[in-house]
């Protein structure tokens, strides 16, 4: 449990903390163009708040943190604020991987990676391979990611193995499809999204069929702490049946 005393309502409230929340960070460009100033602006002031997010979910007690920070969609924006999106994985594990290891944090990666620039690719594989025993927060990027994406490789690896002979179609189980995602990750309990939209956008379609969803008109350079721990308290008030009463 943790104790917070809500800055709005100015009463304290003892919440439960999820063991996986799971932020979309949307609104970076919104920001940028509030200001006056390109794009890539906006999504470097946001790495200011996937700081904060991190340290705030080893400061409630997160088990794992998945961001989601390329989609497999995100190709298709202009050539120049993909290549600066890029190069923003490499220049965050450059400057904060031996705080997030000291920290105990294990980094992970959901996504096809292969697609990614060779600078990428070897800061990634760098990230996961020194942070690998780690026990403290799964801090999950989503890179080159897309949900139906993951569920479509998945089925090619089930339905090679049945071709094969490995498995009958009988065994197919949500465990076996949930082994064969791309990250073999718990289920999300709270998907938070900001900016204002309302939508998945193609994130966890399978990780968070239950999952809870909060959206926030926020955008992301300037989602923080409170922010965040807003959302835990909305998730609080949820209740959660699962199908059942």
């Amino acid at each position: 449990m943790f104790k917070w005393v809500n800055p709005k309502t100015k009463t304290e409230a003892e919440l439960s903390i999820p063991e996986h929340v799971a932020i979309i960070m949307d609104g970076n460009g919104r920001w940028a163009k509030k200001r006056g100033l390109p794009r890539i602006m906006g999504h470097r002031e946001g790495m200011k708040s996937v700081r904060e997010a991190v340290h705030t979910a080893q400061e409630l007690g997160i088990s794992s943190l998945t961001l989601y920070a390329f989609s497999t969609e995100n190709w298709t924006r202009p050539e120049e604020e993909v290549n600066f999106l890029m190069k923003l994985p490499k220049q965050f594990l450059e400057t904060d991987l031996k705080e997030l290891d000291e920290q105990n944090v294990r980094v992970l990666v959901a996504g096809d990676v292969s697609k990614l620039p060779r600078g990428t690719r070897d800061a990634v594989d760098e990230a996961r391979t020194r942070t690998a025993t780690n026990t403290g927060l799964d801090l999950v990027f989503a890179l080159n990611y897309g949900g139906r994406d993951e569920l479509v490789q998945a089925m090619r690896h089930i339905a090679s193995d049945v071709a094969a002979g490995k498995i009958q179609p009988d065994d197919i189980d949500d465990a076996m499809i949930g082994q064969r995602l791309m990250t073999n990750m718990q289920d999300v309990d709270l998907i938070i999204r900001t900016s204002g939209e309302q939508r998945l956008s193609n994130f966890l379609l399978w990780q968070g069929a239950y999952a809870e969803l909060h959206f926030t008109d926020v955008l992301w350079p300037e989602f923080k702490r409170d922010h965040f721990v807003e959302a835990i308290e909305a998730y609080n008030a949820r209740t959660r049946r699962f199908g059942g009463v």
